[in-house]
């Protein structure tokens, strides 16, 4: 096999070698960094079949009385000698070759070879499309540094990729980095869903189940709304149920808080049991179900949310605003469906920002009913606002920050979660 070197400058300058001493089909067997520039390993197509094994050509095996064809099992009549006739021999065993699996032994090896290069062809492209990204990013901070520096911001702060690129591509190519940064906000504001105090659940009433994984706080947070409830509508008009009987002390948590508030609490094992639990308490203004926490990949979620279905129940999504912004996704998506009455955000005061939440909620078009930001019952539960969560989620990270982008990492993050096309969105804004 006939391999050949390429050393150039750049990555681009080596694959155009490759192309014309080679063509366009060659294979490329390794890619390497190298002071100065690049070096290809690279092979034509055309070369690539010597790599396969040759296949042994049909040989028929001759001896004194028989001819046997390899390739079959027919068998030649025995020649006479001109010799004194002797007994004729018992015919040996044909030997039998699986050429069908010799094919597939060869495709096989073929496989593997290719496997090997693809990954070589993979790492390749990566290391093309860094460069690329760089070279794009730099282009970007020349021709449209307000736009580049608002992305920067977003990403520092903790948005996703997608979101800070479709955000930004229609923001205007004249504004000062203070007004880019204003109009990325309103535009933000605009996309955040959220109740205000004329749509309160708590004046509206009805049957909520407070749903989400282990550990967001779901148990303080119906305490809070029944809560918050008790002072409006007294506490003869609010019910507590919990369904999780799983963890320990949880019906004795929320029974604590029920004689606090002055409220029933009932404990509820299966969906029938939940059915006429919610058929006694009809009567209530409202009814507020805590569930048991589970992870978002666990089977249950389906259940859980199928037996509330069946009961009319609407259900409020617990996010806790500490969690990363693939994480959020995983839950939203595994807790989704048409019951999901919205989303509150826990957690806020543990939370360096608040870009990531609110970047799931407003790309899953979630509903933002309140905000929690401590342990107290009542005091740290509120209806969201809206400036003051854009302006935490907007707040750029210190110089200093080890979290903090800088020179071209932007445009990488940008290209290995492909989106790299920010000229192209500000070409179209």
């Amino acid at each position: 096999m006939n391999v050949r070197k390429f050393i150039a400058a750049n990555a681009r300058d080596a694959l155009r070698k490759v192309k014309e001493m080679l063509g366009p089909e060659a294979i490329i067997l390794s890619n390497r960094a190298i002071p100065g520039g690049v070096e290809i390993m690279a092979v034509a197509a055309s070369d690539m079949e010597t790599i396969l094994p040759p296949v042994a050509p049909v040989e028929r095996e001759r001896d004194d009385d028989y001819t046997v064809s390899l390739s079959s099992t027919e068998q030649r009549a025995p020649q006479p000698r001109r010799e004194a006739a002797v007994p004729p021999l018992a015919p040996r065993p044909v030997p039998q070759i699986d050429r069908t699996a010799l094919r597939a032994e060869s495709r096989g090896q073929a496989e593997i070879v290719s496997a090997e290069m693809m990954e070589e062809i993979r790492s390749l492209r990566r290391m093309v499309e860094q460069h690329l990204a760089g070279s794009a990013w730099g282009e970007s901070v020349r021709s449209e540094p307000v736009k580049s520096e608002i992305l920067r911001q977003m990403l520092d702060a903790g948005f996703s990729p997608s979101f800070s690129r479709d955000l930004l591509a229609e923001l205007p190519g004249d504004l000062n980095a203070g007004n880019a940064l204003a109009w990325a906000k309103q535009s933000a504001d605009r996309a955040l869903k959220t109740i205000s105090e004329a749509s309160d659940i708590v004046d509206r009433g009805g049957v909520y189940a407070l749903v989400g994984p282990t550990g967001v706080g779901k148990t303080t947070t119906t305490a809070k709304l029944a809560a918050r409830c008790v002072l409006r509508h007294g506490a003869g008009k609010v019910a507590l149920i919990t369904t999780d009987g799983y963890r320990i002390g949880a019906y004795e948590q929320l029974r604590i808080y029920g004689r606090i508030l002055g409220v029933s609490v009932y404990l509820v094992k299966d969906a029938q049991e939940l059915q006429q639990t919610l058929a006694d308490l009809q009567h209530k203004h409202m009814v507020l179900i805590d569930t048991m926490g589970m992870s978002q990949r666990d089977k249950m979620v389906g259940e859980q949310a199928a037996m509330f279905s069946a009961g009319n129940v609407k259900r409020l999504l617990l996010l806790a605003a500490t969690a990363r912004g693939d994480t959020l996704d995983d839950v939203v998506r595994a807790y989704g469906g048409p019951d999901l009455a919205g989303c509150i955000l826990s957690k806020v005061d543990e939370a360096a920002g608040l870009a990531a939440p609110l970047d799931a909620v407003i790309r899953h078009q979630l509903t933002l009913h309140y905000v929690s930001n401590g342990q107290r019952v009542p005091e740290d539960l509120h209806l969201p606002n809206r400036a003051y969560l854009l302006h935490r989620a907007f707040k750029d990270l210190p110089d200093a920050s080890p979290h903090r982008l800088g020179g071209v990492e932007p445009g990488l993050i940008m290209a290995t979660t492909g989106q790299s096309k920010l000229a192209a969105g500000g070409r179209r804004g």
